[in-house]
């Protein structure tokens, strides 16, 4: 759980933790709870709450899932996620299904308890050891409360078996040059008040913690100085699990549950952390989105697992990646602009909804492709790849997604049929084409020589699709389809096999890339915009 503000790290926390008592050893996994009522986290607008990240079997989660996954090297499943939303549709379902018998069904104790029959489920389906919960927000708040009490009640239950983390910030102010130890001492005691005493504080600053702090947080907070831990900032977020066992976190964890560590496994990890600090090369890639501005402040969060998998990418092959966020709207606003995008090595355009920008990306869209610059398009940047090459090319200059204009002549990408029936219900929420779905790829394709094999599984998000209707005017042009869903034909991958690399996928190839284990497609697109040598201007086919 979180002390003091949001924003702290605590899944980067958490994933850190579940990687250290994985490299000693032991079946981990962890489940995020997040204090909202809604259900899933797909109708949360990205701006506030972050990326929407979609698990193997289809939720819509919180991005710290997908921080657990890469960390971990597995797929997590739906069970890993709890929302309020979820736990009252739940007890009420139950409820009026008769599964209370006539009881009068009460917030305590039904609530917590479903809560933790929940905590308990996802460590059996996952066949976990040791399960690490995430309480989304900061003690003290009233939505997470219920949370709270359902963890306290876990520790009543079984005291061997359940322990507290805090992570907490300790702030430095400048004109002070002092770091304060008060706020995490008034965290603890709201914590305390909850009818928890922590086992351990993670001390989030910006530099590492000194003894006099430890002692002043041991004191005042009835706490072990060893038990009170540094997690200063680090230049990379896959340092922290390397921190965390200089502080021998993982072992003091073990220990208070009186269990030994099996291994000690986190070579690789250390390899990877070395690399990314040995790398000197860099490649430029711009990521032209939407979901950047809040307020003042830019909020990549919006594209996290993209970021991500591109830095993994180019760890594995040995250079830095330089990224730059490159704003849709300002091409729509300023056509000049484009010229500023030879400036870049490769350039990316993730996933999003709406109209927003999209006249800006079209445009972006045509740049790269006329003036050979690699391209990566997911989702979204699939389909307005496809409109592009549909007006500028094919020559249907009117061509459009139908999710922009419903009425356009060249409907070029369109919804589903499933998808028109549900929206129609107004069934909005979790019904989007969601999870994994089987892709098979055509052989002598850069999809195929990619992946290295004949058929993949990836995660979709999404209503609209390629329309079939167009689909042999567009290969004859060249834009090849070079993956298809067998069970219902459906584009899930073109390519222009002419361009030094121009490639859009209908699937998030981000949701499964893992820093030990980059994403083939995000390492193929590095390794062209690694290529000095590309034509200035190539001919629209």
């Amino acid at each position: 759980m979180g002390g003091v503000l949001s924003g702290l790290g605590k899944g980067i926390a958490v994933s850190s933790i579940a990687r250290l008592l994985q490299g000693a050893g032991y079946r981990v996994s962890a489940m995020k709870i997040d204090p909202y009522v809604n259900v899933d986290a797909g109708t949360m607008n990205p701006t506030e709450h972050g990326e929407v990240f979609v698990t193997k079997d289809g939720l819509e989660t919180d991005q710290d899932i997908g921080n657990y996954e890469r960390y971990l090297g597995v797929e997590l499943s739906k069970d890993s996620y709890m929302t309020t939303g979820q736990v009252y549709l739940s007890v009420i379902h139950r409820e009026r299904n008769l599964e209370f018998r006539g009881k009068s069904v009460q917030v305590v104790p039904h609530i917590p308890e479903e809560v933790i029959r929940r905590i308990k489920h996802a460590a059996q389906v996952n066949r976990s050891e040791i399960m690490i919960i995430e309480i989304g927000g900061t003690v003290g708040e009233y939505e997470n409360l219920l949370f709270l009490e359902a963890a306290r009640m876990m520790h009543l239950q079984d005291p061997a078996s359940v322990q507290f983390i805090l992570v907490s910030y300790l702030p430095i102010p400048h004109v002070l040059g002092e770091m304060k130890t008060k706020p995490t001492q008034h965290a603890v005691r709201a914590l305390n008040s909850a009818g928890i005493h922590p086992d351990f504080v993670l001390c989030r600053a910006e530099r590492p913690l000194d003894k006099p702090r430890k002692e002043r947080i041991s004191v005042f907070c009835n706490m072990h100085p060893d038990d009170i831990i540094s997690a200063q900032d680090a230049s990379s977020v896959y340092e922290v699990p390397i921190n965390f066992e200089r502080e021998k976190l993982g072992t003091k964890i073990l220990t208070k549950f009186g269990l030994k560590e099996r291994t000690k496994d986190l070579a690789e990890w250390r390899r990877l952390v070395s690399k990314i600090h040995r790398n000197r090369r860099s490649v430029s890639i711009g990521i032209i989105g939407m979901y950047f501005a809040t307020g003042e402040f830019t909020l990549t969060d919006s594209y996290l697992s993209v970021i991500e998998s591109i830095k993994h990418a180019c760890w594995s092959l040995g250079v830095q990646p330089q990224l730059m966020w490159l704003d849709a709207e300002a091409y729509e606003k300023n056509p000049k602009a484009l010229k500023g995008l030879v400036a870049y090595d490769g350039i990316i355009v993730p996933g999003g909804f709406g109209t927003r920008g999209v006249e800006g990306k079209i445009a972006a869209i045509e740049y790269v492709r006329t003036h050979g610059i690699p391209y990566f398009g997911l989702c979204y940047g699939l389909q307005l790849a496809v409109v592009e090459f549909a007006r500028h090319v094919l020559k249907l200059h009117k061509a459009n997604t139908t999710e922009i204009d419903p009425k356009t002549p060249y409907p070029i990408i369109d919804m589903m049929p499933d998808q028109r029936e549900k929206l129609e219900r107004r069934d909005f929420g979790g019904t989007m084409r969601l999870g994994e779905y089987r892709c098979k790829l055509v052989r002598g394709t850069r999809a195929h020589e990619a992946y290295g094999t004949g058929q993949v599984r990836e995660r979709h998000r999404h209503r609209y699709e390629v329309n079939n209707a167009f689909r042999a005017r567009l290969e004859k042009r060249g834009f090849m389809v070079s993956g298809v869903n067998p069970d219902r034909n459906l584009v899930e991958i073109m390519e222009l096999p002419q361009h030094p690399f121009f490639m859009g996928v209908q699937f998030h190839p981000e949701f499964k890339s893992y820093p030990l284990q980059p994403h083939p497609l995000f390492s193929a697109v590095v390794k062209a915009s690694m290529t000095k040598k590309r034509p200035t201007r190539t001919k629209g086919r």
